[in-house]
């Protein structure tokens, strides 16, 4: 399996994004990849504390079930289940075959940016 990387960006002016992720994709080599969060706010709204635990857990444990990951973060199988769609819908893990989720990721990365407004 490839290895392949994401990098986490905040950036309000989503078309400058988009830019730099459509260069990345058109150099000779694998760049990683880019997901866009438009302001700290959305971020941490979509990714919450509970939801990072998740992907820490997912991307030590390779493939693994809803109920054992709901089990080895202590945590209710629905509500589990639900921040795994929500993860699977932002594209930090994925589904398997056999039903379990795994994270195609060895290596993400936060970049997020705080200015003084001036």
């Amino acid at each position: 399996m490839a290895m392949r990387t994401l990098t986490i960006t905040v950036q309000p002016d989503w078309k400058a994004a988009l830019r730099a992720a459509g260069k990345a994709a058109q150099a000779e080599t694998y760049q990683g990849e880019t997901l866009n969060f438009e302001s700290p706010d959305v971020f941490l709204g979509r990714l919450t504390a509970l939801r990072w635990s998740l992907v820490r857990q997912i991307m030590s444990a390779g493939e693994v079930s809803i109920r054992e990951l709901a089990r080895r973060v202590g945590r209710d199988v629905r509500r589990v289940h639900d921040d795994v769609r929500v993860l699977a819908e932002l594209g930090l893990i994925e589904r398997t075959a056999s039903g379990g989720v795994r994270c195609p990721f060895t290596d993400i990365h936060l970049d997020m940016h705080l200015r003084k407004a001036g």
